[in-house]
């Protein structure tokens, strides 16, 4: 069964039985597949293009903020089982919130950068905020284009400007003056650190960790597999 991530200074405080958490480590991987950039199925980003997002505090909201359930999802840009999480349970998420029955609140982590010596995440995590401002379904496209171009392993050139511009390319519309600014001057890296900080005191210890209404849904393949995803959505009243 698959491990997830763990921040070592929140694990030690937090039980891992609160979300079915597991000590884990990053896969070794070269640098050469750093600047790979990855399609989106067309299916997945048709679902996204209209998908509204917002800033509130330190998450990202997708979807109509009156929806009836409320989704939180902590993810570290770097993580490969949060690319393994959007794959499989991002299309699940995105259908719920097209059809109002979910908001979905991501809290960007970037604690992985304290292993790699590098600020890899931080620049992926103030891309994405950077493309929220680029109006509907620009955020929840260019995150699943990010995920699926993540680069292989921990290696210390990961998410480069260059990678993350070539990323966006590959997102309808995002691309702007304004966007490339936002990615080559770091714009948002104040809210990045607050995102990271909001990540270390919310107790959850790792990710990707997915709550429903406030209560988090087990780990291991419910959060891996799309169906057993949708099941454990479906018992916890969405």
């Amino acid at each position: 069964m698959p491990v997830r991530r763990t921040r070592r200074v929140v694990a030690a405080a937090v039980s891992a039985g609160l979300i079915g958490l597991a000590a884990g480590g990053c896969s070794d991987g070269g640098a050469a597949a750093a600047a790979a950039v990855t399609a989106v199925a067309p299916e997945h980003t048709k679902a996204l293009t209209g998908l509204p997002a917002a800033v509130e505090g330190t998450k990202i909201v997708v979807g109509d903020p009156s929806a009836p359930h409320t989704v939180t999802v902590y993810v570290d840009p770097r993580c490969g089982y949060c690319a393994k999480f959007e794959a499989s349970g991002g299309p699940v998420l995105a259908e719920l919130a097209g059809a109002g029955t979910v908001r979905v609140e991501y809290v960007v982590a970037s604690f992985l950068d304290a292993r790699t010596g590098d600020t890899a995440s931080a620049r992926a995590a103030n891309a994405l905020r950077a493309s929220v401002e680029a109006g509907p379904g620009k955020f929840a496209a260019f995150q699943a284009a990010l995920f699926a171009s993540q680069p292989d392993g921990e290696t210390e050139d990961g998410f480069s400007v260059g990678h993350l511009l070539r990323i966006a390319d590959g997102v309808d519309g995002l691309r702007s003056p304004a966007f490339d600014r936002a990615v080559r001057e770091n714009t948002y890296g104040t809210w990045v650190a607050d995102s990271e900080r909001a990540f270390e005191e919310s107790g959850v210890g790792g990710t990707p960790a997915v709550l429903v209404d406030g209560t988090p849904l087990p780990g291991g393949n419910a959060l891996y597999d799309t169906a057993q995803f949708r099941e454990a959505l479906r018992e916890a009243g969405v």
